[in-house]
């Protein structure tokens, strides 16, 4: 999942997702993400009605659970009528399994599509650091970090939308994440290959070592999410606000936030 500076454009994302299905797949997923990462989202009682662009942190690399842990809260207080749109990556819409991802509220990540769920007033999740951020480094998993993608706060203005920032801590203890292994990835020259500039580096369970392949399975870390006040751009920026103060400010409250979070962590993975 990512930012929203990739130029195609598919017009089947918008307008498939299906209630129905979501709500069975989230039924599905409730008690294993309650049971196995006892998962928490706090902080929707403030989310505003109507679009709302989520910029969030992006952990738990391979097996990322940011938006299935936010959307089992989110629909189980808002109900299904208000779908959550997550901005992806191409890959996964290849093969069979693309028809079922748009289904249950995928799209790919760009910035027309991000329009058009917003001004249907649907809620759509950016991860603006992408898969840089969702292999950072487990000592530091408590940084924002977007790798200077700011793409997100155009997205955000230009629908008329506020963004709601939101941090999550423990994904990033799923595993250790030892190295983004960027050095690797030019080396292998995957930014043509996969569109990866990325080979991340990481130890869990069962195979050790793993540079992606084979890949470990997450281990079963307390994941909370915490949804922070919505930042209404024209009202706290004027009718011509700076890109970069703005993305400033989120990342800003996103750290603040994320300090927080870490402030009540004990223990690793326990929580």
């Amino acid at each position: 999942m990512s930012d929203t500076d990739n130029p195609e454009v598919d017009d089947d994302d918008i307008g498939k997702f299906d209630p129905g299905l979501t709500q069975r797949l989230v039924g599905l997923m409730r008690p294993i993400l309650k049971t196995y990462h006892r998962s928490e989202v706090r902080g929707l009682d403030a989310f505003p009605p109507g679009g709302a662009l989520v910029v969030a942190n992006h952990s738990g690399g391979m097996f990322p659970m940011d938006v299935p842990v936010f959307s089992v809260d989110f629909y189980e207080t808002f109900g299904y009528d208000r779908p959550v749109y997550t901005l992806s990556h191409d890959i996964l819409f290849k093969g069979l399994s693309g028809d079922f991802f748009r289904r249950t509220g995928y799209i790919r990540a760009n910035r027309e599509n991000a329009a058009t769920a917003l001004r249907s007033g649907g809620v759509v999740v950016v991860f603006p650091g992408g898969d840089y951020d969702a292999y950072r480094p487990t000592f530091s998993e408590n940084v924002i970090d977007f790798n200077g993608r700011k793409g997100y706060v155009s997205t955000a203005i230009d629908a008329g939308v506020p963004i709601v920032p939101a941090v999550s801590i423990g994904g990033q203890e799923s595993q250790l994440y030892l190295s983004r292994g960027m050095w690797l990835a030019r080396r292998l020259q995957l930014k043509r290959l996969l569109r990866s500039e990325i080979l991340p580096i990481s130890f869990g369970f069962p195979f050790g070592l793993s540079a992606t392949i084979p890949p470990n399975l997450p281990l079963p870390a307390k994941i909370v999410t915490q949804v922070l006040q919505p930042v209404d751009i024209a009202e706290q920026f004027g009718e011509d606000p700076d890109v970069d103060e703005v993305d400033e400010h989120v990342r800003s409250v996103m750290q603040q936030g994320l300090d927080q979070l870490a402030a009540e962590r004990r223990f690793p993975i326990l929580g």
